[in-house]
Protein backbone atom coordinates (compact mmCIF):
# COMPACT_ATOMS: atom_id res chain seq x y z
CA UNK A 1 0.00 0.00 0.00
CA UNK A 2 1.57 3.54 -1.07
CA UNK A 3 1.82 6.13 1.80
CA UNK A 4 -0.68 7.96 -0.09
CA UNK A 5 -3.38 5.46 -0.10
CA UNK A 6 -2.43 4.86 3.83
CA UNK A 7 -2.91 8.88 4.43
CA UNK A 8 -5.91 8.63 2.84
CA UNK A 9 -7.75 5.96 5.02
CA UNK A 10 -6.48 7.27 8.10
CA UNK A 11 -8.26 10.48 6.96
CA UNK A 12 -11.22 8.42 6.58
CA UNK A 13 -10.77 6.22 9.50
CA UNK A 14 -10.22 9.96 11.29
CA UNK A 15 -13.63 10.91 9.77
CA UNK A 16 -15.71 7.67 10.69
CA UNK A 17 -14.63 8.20 14.19
CA UNK A 18 -15.84 11.62 14.74
CA UNK A 19 -19.57 11.08 13.16
CA UNK A 20 -19.83 8.11 14.76
CA UNK A 21 -19.18 10.43 17.92
CA UNK A 22 -21.55 13.27 16.91
CA UNK A 23 -23.92 10.56 16.58
CA UNK A 24 -23.87 9.04 20.25
CA UNK A 25 -23.73 12.85 21.15
CA UNK A 26 -26.79 13.23 19.36
CA UNK A 27 -28.39 10.10 20.79
CA UNK A 28 -27.52 11.17 23.86
CA UNK A 29 -25.36 7.91 24.85
CA UNK A 30 -22.37 10.47 24.83
CA UNK A 31 -22.97 12.05 28.54
CA UNK A 32 -21.42 15.50 28.29
CA UNK A 33 -19.08 16.09 31.51
CA UNK A 34 -21.48 19.26 32.54
CA UNK A 35 -24.61 17.58 32.13
CA UNK A 36 -26.88 18.01 34.97
CA UNK A 37 -29.19 15.20 36.43
CA UNK A 38 -33.25 15.16 36.29
CA UNK A 39 -33.74 15.97 39.68
CA UNK A 40 -31.27 19.12 39.82
CA UNK A 41 -32.88 20.43 36.54
CA UNK A 42 -36.63 20.36 38.36
CA UNK A 43 -34.81 21.89 41.25
CA UNK A 44 -33.42 24.78 38.85
CA UNK A 45 -36.97 24.72 37.16
CA UNK A 46 -38.50 25.08 40.28
CA UNK A 47 -36.30 28.46 41.24
CA UNK A 48 -37.35 29.74 38.12
CA UNK A 49 -40.68 28.84 38.41
CA UNK A 50 -41.16 31.09 41.47
CA UNK A 51 -38.98 33.94 40.47
CA UNK A 52 -41.53 34.59 37.39
CA UNK A 53 -44.47 33.77 39.28
CA UNK A 54 -43.28 36.55 42.03
CA UNK A 55 -42.60 39.42 39.06
CA UNK A 56 -45.83 38.26 37.21
CA UNK A 57 -48.05 41.19 37.91
CA UNK A 58 -51.12 38.67 36.86
CA UNK A 59 -49.98 37.18 40.21
CA UNK A 60 -49.98 39.79 42.20
CA UNK A 61 -51.21 38.47 45.29
CA UNK A 62 -48.58 35.51 44.66
CA UNK A 63 -45.96 37.26 47.40
CA UNK A 64 -49.17 37.11 50.18
CA UNK A 65 -49.78 33.88 50.14
CA UNK A 66 -46.22 32.77 49.65
CA UNK A 67 -45.12 35.27 53.06
CA UNK A 68 -48.17 33.02 54.87
CA UNK A 69 -47.49 30.16 53.47
CA UNK A 70 -46.29 27.03 56.18
CA UNK A 71 -45.08 25.01 52.95
CA UNK A 72 -44.87 24.99 48.99
CA UNK A 73 -45.33 22.76 46.25
CA UNK A 74 -43.71 23.30 43.04
CA UNK A 75 -44.01 21.85 39.70
CA UNK A 76 -42.20 23.03 37.65
CA UNK A 77 -43.89 21.22 34.40
CA UNK A 78 -47.04 20.15 34.48
CA UNK A 79 -48.60 18.47 31.23
CA UNK A 80 -51.75 17.68 30.84
CA UNK A 81 -54.01 16.14 27.52
CA UNK A 82 -55.55 13.02 26.33
CA UNK A 83 -58.62 12.78 24.09
CA UNK A 84 -61.96 12.28 26.20
CA UNK A 85 -59.63 10.44 28.62
CA UNK A 86 -57.78 13.21 30.39
CA UNK A 87 -54.67 12.73 32.64
CA UNK A 88 -52.35 15.83 34.44
CA UNK A 89 -48.87 15.30 36.16
CA UNK A 90 -45.43 16.46 36.86
CA UNK A 91 -42.68 16.34 38.99
CA UNK A 92 -41.73 18.54 41.12
CA UNK A 93 -40.61 19.66 45.03
CA UNK A 94 -41.57 20.55 48.19
CA UNK A 95 -40.31 22.77 50.61
CA UNK A 96 -41.53 23.36 54.81
CA UNK A 97 -41.07 26.85 56.35
CA UNK A 98 -39.43 26.02 59.92
CA UNK A 99 -40.00 28.08 62.78
CA UNK A 100 -37.08 30.61 62.15
CA UNK A 101 -38.69 31.42 58.96
CA UNK A 102 -36.37 29.56 56.63
CA UNK A 103 -37.21 26.90 54.38
CA UNK A 104 -36.02 23.11 54.21
CA UNK A 105 -34.38 21.30 51.76
CA UNK A 106 -36.51 20.16 49.13
CA UNK A 107 -38.01 17.22 49.04
CA UNK A 108 -39.23 15.28 45.32
CA UNK A 109 -42.84 14.66 44.79
CA UNK A 110 -44.98 13.18 41.99
CA UNK A 111 -48.63 15.06 40.89
CA UNK A 112 -50.77 12.60 38.94
CA UNK A 113 -54.62 13.29 38.39
CA UNK A 114 -56.81 12.10 35.24
CA UNK A 115 -60.16 13.34 34.41
CA UNK A 116 -62.79 12.27 32.00
CA UNK A 117 -64.50 14.64 29.70
CA UNK A 118 -63.89 16.76 26.38
CA UNK A 119 -60.58 17.48 25.93
CA UNK A 120 -58.41 17.20 22.64
CA UNK A 121 -54.51 17.95 22.79
CA UNK A 122 -52.34 18.85 25.76
CA UNK A 123 -50.11 21.64 27.31
CA UNK A 124 -47.19 22.38 29.27
CA UNK A 125 -47.58 24.82 32.31
CA UNK A 126 -45.78 26.06 36.07
CA UNK A 127 -47.94 25.47 38.79
CA UNK A 128 -47.55 25.91 42.49
CA UNK A 129 -49.33 25.29 45.71
CA UNK A 130 -49.50 27.09 48.94
CA UNK A 131 -49.75 25.51 51.99
CA UNK A 132 -51.25 27.59 54.60
CA UNK A 133 -51.17 25.16 58.13
CA UNK A 134 -49.31 22.46 59.79
CA UNK A 135 -52.02 20.33 59.59
CA UNK A 136 -51.95 19.86 55.99
CA UNK A 137 -48.20 20.11 56.26
CA UNK A 138 -47.96 17.11 57.80
CA UNK A 139 -50.65 15.58 55.47
CA UNK A 140 -48.27 15.67 52.56
CA UNK A 141 -44.91 15.03 54.75
CA UNK A 142 -46.76 11.28 55.20
CA UNK A 143 -45.82 10.39 51.94
CA UNK A 144 -49.30 10.03 49.90
CA UNK A 145 -51.84 13.12 49.81
CA UNK A 146 -55.21 13.15 48.22
CA UNK A 147 -57.03 16.80 47.22
CA UNK A 148 -60.49 16.53 48.66
CA UNK A 149 -60.28 13.32 49.97
CA UNK A 150 -61.25 14.80 53.67
CA UNK A 151 -63.55 17.28 54.01
CA UNK A 152 -60.96 19.80 56.06
CA UNK A 153 -58.93 20.09 52.82
CA UNK A 154 -60.26 22.09 50.32
CA UNK A 155 -58.40 23.73 47.24
CA UNK A 156 -58.79 27.48 45.69
CA UNK A 157 -57.56 27.56 42.52
CA UNK A 158 -56.05 31.14 41.87
CA UNK A 159 -54.58 31.91 38.51
CA UNK A 160 -53.62 34.28 35.40
CA UNK A 161 -56.75 36.27 34.98
CA UNK A 162 -58.14 35.23 38.50
CA UNK A 163 -58.51 37.40 41.30
CA UNK A 164 -57.03 36.37 44.90
CA UNK A 165 -58.17 39.78 46.58
CA UNK A 166 -61.54 38.00 48.12
CA UNK A 167 -59.58 34.78 49.79
CA UNK A 168 -56.66 36.16 51.29
CA UNK A 169 -58.36 35.36 54.76
CA UNK A 170 -56.54 31.82 53.83
CA UNK A 171 -59.86 29.56 54.44
CA UNK A 172 -58.43 26.94 52.07
CA UNK A 173 -55.83 24.56 53.64
CA UNK A 174 -54.08 24.93 49.76
CA UNK A 175 -54.20 27.67 46.90
CA UNK A 176 -53.25 26.76 43.18
CA UNK A 177 -51.37 29.21 41.24
CA UNK A 178 -50.93 28.67 37.01
CA UNK A 179 -49.75 31.07 34.46
CA UNK A 180 -52.35 28.83 32.17
CA UNK A 181 -56.14 29.96 32.89
CA UNK A 182 -57.93 26.65 33.43
CA UNK A 183 -55.30 24.77 34.00
CA UNK A 184 -57.01 23.14 36.80
CA UNK A 185 -60.58 23.71 35.70
CA UNK A 186 -64.03 21.49 36.19
CA UNK A 187 -62.75 20.27 39.79
CA UNK A 188 -59.76 18.41 37.78
CA UNK A 189 -58.09 18.70 41.01
CA UNK A 190 -60.29 16.79 43.43
CA UNK A 191 -59.17 13.47 43.97
CA UNK A 192 -55.48 14.08 42.91
CA UNK A 193 -52.68 12.41 44.29
CA UNK A 194 -49.43 13.86 45.42
CA UNK A 195 -46.73 11.34 46.32
CA UNK A 196 -43.70 11.29 47.70
CA UNK A 197 -40.55 10.39 45.15
CA UNK A 198 -38.79 8.41 47.06
CA UNK A 199 -36.15 7.39 44.21
CA UNK A 200 -35.99 10.97 43.26
CA UNK A 201 -34.70 11.92 46.74
CA UNK A 202 -31.89 9.17 47.13
CA UNK A 203 -30.63 10.08 43.77
CA UNK A 204 -30.62 13.72 44.87
CA UNK A 205 -29.23 13.58 48.24
CA UNK A 206 -27.19 10.45 47.96
CA UNK A 207 -28.40 8.54 50.59
CA UNK A 208 -32.04 7.30 51.97
CA UNK A 209 -33.59 9.91 53.97
CA UNK A 210 -37.41 10.02 54.68
CA UNK A 211 -39.78 13.28 53.66
CA UNK A 212 -39.74 14.30 57.15
CA UNK A 213 -36.09 13.40 57.82
CA UNK A 214 -35.56 15.96 54.88
CA UNK A 215 -38.20 18.60 55.25
CA UNK A 216 -38.45 18.81 58.83
CA UNK A 217 -34.99 17.01 60.69
CA UNK A 218 -32.89 18.33 57.79
CA UNK A 219 -30.08 15.53 58.30
CA UNK A 220 -29.79 15.72 54.43
CA UNK A 221 -28.44 18.79 52.20
CA UNK A 222 -27.33 19.26 48.77
CA UNK A 223 -26.37 23.38 47.75
CA UNK A 224 -27.30 22.75 44.60
CA UNK A 225 -30.69 23.86 46.24
CA UNK A 226 -29.75 27.04 48.06
CA UNK A 227 -30.71 29.43 45.05
CA UNK A 228 -34.30 27.69 45.20
CA UNK A 229 -34.32 28.27 48.94
CA UNK A 230 -33.26 31.79 48.68
CA UNK A 231 -35.51 32.61 46.20
CA UNK A 232 -38.35 31.90 48.74
CA UNK A 233 -39.67 34.71 51.01
CA UNK A 234 -39.35 33.90 54.86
Amino acid sequence: MHSSDRASLSRRQMLSLGLATSALAVTGLATPAWAITTQEKIVDLSRLTIEEFMSDPQLADFQKFMKSAKGILIFPQMFKGGFILGAEGGNGVYLVKGADGSWSPPAFYTFAAGSIGLQVGGQVSQAVFTVMNEKTVNSLIGGQFKMGADASVAVGPIGAGTGASTTTDFKFDIYSFSKTVGLFGGGALDGAGIIVNKDYDKAYYGSEASSREILVDRKVFNPQADPLRQALPQ
